[in-house]
């Protein structure tokens, strides 16, 4: 490790601590000759998924792109940056735990939208309006009623 100030690889940890529910390590460091402080993540280093799109076409999974799309969803709602990350790690954890280095895009929505339901039904509609590519209204009034559903067996089971 170098000083991205000085370039020296005097370098020492201040304060280590486990970061992304224990997927990540956070290290604060130190250079021992400028006296520059800065931050370095360590994470496990997993095979990179392949995303097998509605189109055949094949691109690599991208995190960003995924809460980019989370973040518009739910923008003017209470979900949190917080639950979006945590919800994102629990979506990639689910992939990597199948195995495939492959998985098609309709898997990955299909768990974002599972999700989502749980978390804000306004977040969950607006996601599925894009996900599911509604083209008139009728489309958006059975996805409403499907939620309704969902909310009624909720209910009973609580």
């Amino acid at each position: 490790m170098k000083c991205n100030k000085c370039h020296s690889d005097d370098i020492k940890v201040i304060e280590s601590r486990d970061v992304a529910d224990g997927q990540a390590i956070r290290r604060r460091r130190m250079c021992n000759e400028c006296g520059d402080r800065f931050t370095t993540y360590e994470r496990i280093e997993r095979p990179q998924l392949i995303v097998i799109k509605h189109d055949g076409t094949r691109q690599l999974y991208n995190r960003n792109k995924l809460l980019g799309g989370l973040y518009r969803a739910c923008e003017k709602t209470p979900v949190t940056s917080l639950q979006l990350e945590q919800m994102v790690t629990a979506i990639e954890e689910n992939l990597y735990a199948c195995g495939d280095q492959e998985v098609s895009s309709a898997t990955i929505g299909d768990l974002v939208m599972e999700r989502l339901s749980v978390l804000n039904e306004v977040a969950y509609v607006r996601f599925a309006s894009v996900y599911r590519r509604f083209k008139d209204i009728a489309s958006f009034e059975k996805e409403l009623t499907h939620i309704r559903q969902q909310n009624h067996l909720q209910n009973d089971l609580a």
